[in-house]
């Protein structure tokens, strides 16, 4: 029994039902006045688009389990693992940092605009790194394994990688001395857009959003972040303001003439879970093992995913460059 009552309510953590359901009942909607009940009451937003997006997809007979399958088994596995761990790094960054930020600021406008500035370029950071570190794209690659974009990509991650990026991007805001009321509302903000983001077609046809695409990045950039074409690779690393990726020349816009293609370039299994969790860890482990030499061990850990000891590197530079030298296609451009 008790079994079955934990199930029924990591069904409704997972959907943010909970909260609702114990307003109804009460009839006591004064959590709503706190932060608290604001961020609760918002946590079914994107389970509930997820439901919508699956419907629409069956009803136009677009539908197919394997695009979800994977996701909602990663679901799963994380809720169980690593769910506190990321907050638990947030604070101990907060508590180990902030006696050393170079600044102090306040739970103002203007140091919010701060703030999230600040934000950006640690989530850039991070995000950067994962694509650059061999071992960081390990702990990354699971969320670009899925061959389809829909919102529940949003949840396609291993579960070590939240405790790693907030590691890094808690320690750059709080040195930077980002409030930490304040990052904790931009973190707010910024994981409930982050996960619009991965909205699929099947809810937005043109992800560009109109106007808001020379502003900020949408769903349209974020799925030429998560594409494998050449010219996409390692574009798009901030999640909602563009400006570091304008600063350093990683911003892409997506070409209608050079349709997504979704997944990772690793020959990989997308419908295995243990191929998408573990894949890239194994394939690092035998890059290791073949390895001549401590330094070349080293070396495959930290350099970039494509690099390899004999030279005949595969980089995402080194095939992105190839590609643009056999063809007339342009890196970042407008949509046409």
């Amino acid at each position: 029994m008790d079994f079955f009552q934990t199930i029924y309510d990591e069904f409704l953590s997972f959907f943010g039902v909970g909260s609702w359901l114990k307003m109804f009942k009460s009839g006591d909607y004064s959590a709503l006045l706190t932060w608290d009940g604001i961020r609760s009451a918002m946590s079914p937003l994107i389970p509930l688009l997820l439901i919508i997006e699956i419907v629409r997809a069956s009803f136009y007979k677009r539908f197919k389990i394997d695009n979800y399958k994977i996701s909602f088994l990663i679901i799963v596995f994380n809720r169980f693992i690593g769910r506190y761990l990321s907050f638990a790094m947030v604070a101990l960054c907060i508590g180990l940092f902030e006696k050393y930020a170079i600044i102090t600021t306040t739970p103002t406008w203007y140091w919010f605009l701060y703030g999230y500035v600040v934000w950006e370029l640690a989530h850039f950071v991070y995000h950067y790194l994962g694509h650059k570190v061999r071992l960081f794209w390990c702990l990354h690659s699971t969320h670009h394994a899925p061959e389809d974009m829909n919102l529940s990509v949003t949840y396609a991650h291993f579960f070590l990688e939240a405790p790693y990026a907030d590691i890094i991007r808690t320690t750059i805001c709080i040195l930077l001395g980002v409030n930490p009321v304040l990052l904790f509302l931009i973190m707010f903000i910024d994981g409930t857009w982050g996960a619009l983001i991965h909205v699929g077609e099947n809810i937005l046809k043109d992800g560009r959003l109109g106007f808001l695409h020379k502003i900020i990045l949408t769903p349209s950039h974020h799925r030429v972040h998560h594409a494998k074409n050449p010219l996409y690779m390692d574009t798009n690393f901030c999640n909602l303001l563009n400006i570091w990726d304008h600063v350093f020349g990683t911003l892409q816009h997506e070409k209608k003439e050079v349709p997504m293609e979704y997944g990772i370039t690793r020959e990989m299994n997308p419908g295995n879970f243990w191929d998408v969790y573990f894949g890239e860890f194994y394939a690092l482990a035998k890059d290791i093992r073949k390895a001549p030499g401590l330094k070349n061990k080293l070396l495959y850990i930290i350099m970039p995913p494509g690099w390899h000891h004999t030279g005949d590197h595969k980089t995402a530079k080194i095939v992105k460059k190839e590609f643009l030298e056999t063809s007339d296609a342009q890196p970042v451009v407008n949509v046409s």
